[in-house]
């Protein structure tokens, strides 16, 4: 089993099987790497005839992918068979609409050892969630044909393909922007953070796209509200808390809302910072308090440094205490929080 990135670099070498199992979350990627396979073996005049796909969950037997490998390309020495959405290659899939799964995924592996030369049958699977792993008959296909794993693209292989949707649409971004816009993408499906880009170069049209830009379209509302009242409480600007949180109110937040928020955010900021006094990892950290965003998780690890563990206690039962308050008694809300906003900066 392969990766995307060995699967390109064999290409590029001409390290190639004549059969290929992809499998994965993110079906734009999976659909790149069919077609590097097609652009590199089926000249385009003649793809209708040396190109055939077929619909995995449509097929009423493997016959007619068997007849299309068999049948010699025109014109070429190579041709390309693609059999998409192939779920039978999944475990414990039962019935297919037209023909069942296990039957489809023995006719598959009976025909793999005989496959000939001048063929290159495809056969890719999407995965429904987003931590399904390769199964027993995935894992069975490794051992003749050549299965490459389809995983969410990360760090500098996302930001290069993140750039090529951009320079697609001649667009430039710069090297901090780029980073933004990739940390607060959290979707598996490229497909998505394409639709992404294509929002955001309308949204600058015509200038450079800065990372206000990036803030302004992609960041949740709420949770941004909130990093701008709990920053100026971290570092002890009362004023401009009690500023922020009447700016809150009168654009008609409500005073439970905004306490349950302060309260969320003062509970991550303590976990976060538990975590990193444990010398955890930042994977770890984010999966613990279910944090998928790297832009986001800085944030909190910013702000969490101006804050002692006993403070962001402190603070946590000012907002319990707040709370109750606010449940049974006839206190006024706002009041309350501004007295929580006072005492969670006198800390």
């Amino acid at each position: 089993m392969i990766d995307v990135a060995t699967f390109h670099q064999n290409i590029k070498k001409n390290i190639i099987n004549n059969c290929y199992v992809l499998c994965g979350n993110d079906e734009q990627t999976i659909k790149e790497c069919v077609k590097s396979l097609v652009n590199k073996f089926v000249d385009k005049d003649f793809i209708d005839l040396n190109y055939m796909e077929f619909d995995g969950n449509s097929l009423e037997s493997f016959e007619p992918v068997i007849n299309a490998c068999q049948t010699l390309p025109f014109m070429s020495d190579k041709k390309v068979v693609l059999v998409y959405r192939a779920s039978f290659i999944e475990d414990d899939k039962g019935e297919n609409s037209k023909i069942s799964a296990d039957k489809a995924f023995n006719n598959f592996c009976e025909y793999i050892g005989t496959i000939p030369d001048h063929c290159i049958l495809i056969i890719y699977d999407v995965f429904k969630g987003k931590r399904d792993k390769p199964g027993k008959r995935i894992n069975k296909l490794s051992k003749s044909s050549c299965v490459v794993k389809v995983d969410k693209l990360k760090g500098q292989q996302l930001e290069n393909k993140i750039k090529v949707f951009f320079e697609n649409r001649d667009k430039q971004i710069g090297r901090i922007e780029l980073k933004a816009f990739c940390s607060v993408m959290d979707e598996n499906n490229l497909s998505v953070v394409e639709n992404e880009v294509e929002k955001l170069c309308c949204f600058t049209d015509g200038r450079d796209i800065t990372k206000e830009d990036i803030k302004a379209l992609f960041l949740k509302s709420s949770d941004d509200d909130i990093f701008d009242l709990v920053n100026p409480i971290s570092n002890k600007r009362l004023k401009e808390a009690l500023e922020v949180l009447n700016e809150l109110i009168y654009r008609g937040e409500k005073t439970n809302h905004i306490l349950n928020m302060i309260e969320r955010q003062f509970t991550l900021l303590f976990k976060v910072k538990l975590g990193v006094n444990a010398k955890k990892s930042k994977e770890v950290i984010m999966k613990e308090v279910n944090v998928r965003s790297d832009y986001a998780f800085d944030m909190l690890l910013s702000q969490g440094k101006k804050f002692t563990l006993r403070q962001l206690q402190h603070a946590i039962e000012l907002c319990i205490n707040a709370e109750q308050k606010m449940k049974t008694s006839t206190v006024d809300e706002k009041t309350e929080l501004e007295l929580l906003i006072i005492n969670a900066i006198a800390g």
